[in-house]
């Protein structure tokens, strides 16, 4: 049984993915910042599947203490971590820099950047003691150098930043037994993007018809990355959910059928 650390799975994609491998028999420990949210996502994981493989664990990823704790906890109630996600973050506000006050800035780095590197960190030191382990960083907008007014500021520059630390990560560990590895989900329609409509629903209807084309729903996105990471066995990977043909195969099915990413949000 692969037991897996997900930082950020209270929700969204990351609390997808600790459904997925729960759903393909691994053991998960889930994370958040507060006890509240980390125990709610717990109970309704317990009400699916076999309590005892389910443990959760509050933590800040930008405290390396608070790491080194997560890692603990999960070697004292499993013994061992098969696979590490580093998929905490947050996106901050939208808008340009000098817009955007110092301290949310600084709130973006602390969360997509210092988390993956502490949390890498702390991941890498005990798989190396163990002998094993995969670790996986999420990479999202930004990441691959494309550039959008006002969201590569902040959030793509860090982004851009994981991408290019797990890069460097897999040729420095290249002749180690450990797996690493970078995760690309897409677009993907969650609570961490719909904040961004909120106060402005009509920029959200301009939207709708390109996000119905490019974005998709946790439901499809994370079981399919848990597949792929349960199946990897290659260091150095960028497991990618969206492609050019995927996004042709859409537009030349749209007369035929109609996508809705925004369901659960009506």
């Amino acid at each position: 049984m692969n037991t897996v650390v997900i930082t950020g799975s209270t929700s969204g994609i990351g609390f997808g993915m600790a459904e997925s491998f729960l759903k393909s028999g691994c053991a998960v420990i889930v994370n958040g910042r507060t006890e509240k949210r980390v125990q709610e996502a717990v109970a309704v994981l317990g009400s699916k599947y076999q309590p005892e493989r389910i443990l959760g664990v509050p933590c800040d990823v930008a405290d390396p203490a608070q790491l080194q704790h997560l890692w603990d906890s999960a070697i004292k109630q499993f013994n061992q971590v098969d696979i590490w996600i580093n998929n905490a973050g947050t996106s901050g506000p939208g808008g340009n820099v000098w817009e955007i006050p110092t301290e949310e800035i600084q709130g973006v780095i602390s969360a997509n950047i210092l988390g993956t590197i502490y949390g890498s960190n702390v991941a890498i030191k005990g798989m190396q003691d163990q002998g094993f382990g995969a670790l996986y960083n999420m990479e999202g907008y930004g990441s691959d150098g494309t550039v959008r007014p006002g969201m590569a500021s902040v959030y793509g520059t860090t982004k851009a930043g994981i991408h290019f630390f797990t890069k460097s990560l897999a040729k420095d560990l290249k002749e180690s037994k450990l797996i690493i590895g970078s995760l690309r989900p897409g677009m993907v329609i969650t609570d961490f993007v719909m904040q961004h409509f909120e106060d402005d629903p009509e920029r959200l209807e301009r939207v709708r018809g390109i996000f119905n084309i490019i974005a998709d729903t946790v439901e499809n996105v994370s079981p399919w990355l848990t597949r792929k990471i349960l199946g990897n066995q290659k260091s150095g990977v960028v497991i990618n959910y969206s492609s050019p043909w995927r996004y042709l195969g859409r537009i030349m099915m749209r007369p035929f059928k109609k996508r809705n990413v925004f369901a659960d949000y009506s």
